[in-house]
């Protein structure tokens, strides 16, 4: 084990969950702060700098979307992962768009939520430099010839194909919704539709199997994720509880 156990935040109103969180994390080698609402959580951050945040939506004293917004405005560059029960899709897009790293919708499984949280750790140490090449599994993406090879062998992408993967690419790991990547690549002048038929094409070209992503995956109703690295293929949600 690490001498400097990697911090993780829970900030959840509801004892079980927070226990069912410290008992599986613990497991995996992380330090367990809890806190039960905003008050606690932002006292928590004042005495000490956690390395994550699962931050839980519905909070007694402040809505969840409310302190993610106060937090990123005040410039904690923290990764927050969104915790919820609600199934409502305008409520995730929205914690996304507000900063939120990722979102692990209850009840989610142990290796999903601890492979979430790897990735978005790796997302932040790797945010201070852009990666030249990036490779995932038998995807490599090289930004600066705009080369797509699977397998060893070139690929060729249209340019919104390219556009599209180069954006999910520099975003690797992160939840990027659909209007996030409409804007990114048509300035927001095309409807998502549009996005999911290219998005289609491009998995024709990356894909072993299409219908069974193992790169760019949907979140459903939300937008997509590109697989970042040794991350383990799994889909959005699991039934089995942590």
């Amino acid at each position: 084990m690490n001498a400097s156990p990697i911090r993780i935040l829970v900030v959840d109103d509801e004892a079980p969950i927070r226990k069912l969180l410290r008992v599986g994390l613990a497991t995996e080698g992380y330090t367990i702060l809890e806190a039960g609402s905003a008050r606690e959580a932002n006292e928590l951050l004042r005495q000490t700098r956690p390395d994550l945040i699962l931050l839980d939506l519905g909070l007694p004293d402040m809505q969840g979307h409310d302190l993610l917004a106060k937090w990123r405005n005040d410039l904690f560059d923290l990764p927050i992962l969104i915790l919820s029960s609600r199934t409502d899709e305008t409520g995730i897009v929205r914690a996304l768009e507000l900063g939120a790293d990722d979102y692990v919708t209850k009840p989610f499984g142990t290796k999903e939520l601890v492979a979430r949280i790897r990735v978005a750790l790796r997302h932040r140490l790797q945010q201070q430099g852009e990666k030249a090449l990036f490779q995932t599994g038998e995807l490599s993406v090289d930004l600066v010839k705009r080369i797509v090879r699977v397998g060893g062998k070139e690929v060729k992408l249209s340019p919104k194909e390219y556009d599209i993967l180069r954006i999910l690419v520099q975003h690797a790991g992160k939840v990027l919704t659909h209007q996030h990547l409409l804007n990114q690549v048509w300035n927001g002048s095309t409807d998502v539709q549009y996005l999911r038929v290219y998005v289609r094409q491009l998995r024709q070209k990356i894909e072993r199997t299409p219908d069974q992503p193992q790169y760019i995956m949907t979140e459903t109703g939300v937008g997509y994720r590109l697989r970042e690295g040794d991350e383990p293929a799994v889909p959005p949600t699991t039934n089995s509880e942590l």
